[in-house]
């Protein structure tokens, strides 16, 4: 809690009041436009989100299952999967920032889904060795996006901070919720192994990224 309120102090003091340069500008026009730019860019962000809680959900809650019946694993070496997964994740979720920094947040969030799709849509028919492999890359990869979707949001929106890391964080734990139960009931209906080949396609929403305004684009909307 110390650090977090250093770091929020910190921060503070970096961004200043940015929506000055919004609130002082005389035309009408122009901040109708830039409101619907953000709202649209914040609909997208949501899909994001969306895609990406879903697929690490399946992989978190079920994978280890979908392990012991293709694999005939035991329960417990079942769970080295997940931990896999989740261990890149972690790290993945880390160096997304750094990555960010040089390379710009909207190509890491970019690059995060579309790398992903060729080891999501490969990894439901590999071997047991290939597929550790393939969870590990998946989490590094698809994870690195997780903060920087947090820090994009708050840059869109930069006088809600707070608005921002709930909407993001909070939504991506409660649609992961959400996809864990609707997710569950789809394995039930058609199967594991059809559920693992489906959901293997989430990444490619991805593709929506293109449709977000660029880091530049969004630095010039509030005069950086």
């Amino acid at each position: 809690m110390f650090f977090l309120i250093y770091i929020a102090k910190w921060y503070a003091s970096q961004i200043g009041n940015p929506l000055n340069v919004k609130a002082n500008d005389g035309d009408s026009e122009r901040d109708k436009n830039l409101s619907t730019a953000i709202n649209r860019a914040l609909i997208v962000l949501v899909f994001i989100v969306f895609a990406r809680s879903w697929y690490t959900s399946v992989i978190s809650n079920f994978y280890a299952f979908y392990v012991i019946e293709s694999y005939g694993l035991t329960i417990a070496k079942s769970q080295s999967y997940t931990f896999t997964f989740l261990l890149a994740g972690a790290v993945g979720t880390f160096f997304g920032g750094p990555f960010a920094d040089r390379f710009g947040k909207r190509n890491v969030i970019l690059f995060s889904f579309l790398a992903a799709v060729p080891f999501a849509l490969v990894l439901p028919f590999a071997g047991s060795v290939t597929a550790i492999i393939l969870l590990a890359l998946l989490g590094v990869i698809i994870m690195s996006s997780f903060s920087v979707t947090v820090v994009y949001a708050q840059e869109l929106i930069p006088g809600k901070i707070g608005t921002m890391s709930g909407l993001i964080v909070g939504l991506g734990f409660g649609v992961g919720a959400i996809g864990s139960v609707a997710l569950g009931s789809l394995i039930d209906s058609i199967g594991l192994t059809p559920t693992m080949i489906a959901t293997a396609f989430l990444p490619l929403l991805g593709l929506l990224t293109f449709l977000l305004p660029s880091d530049k684009k969004v630095r010039e909307w509030y005069g950086g």
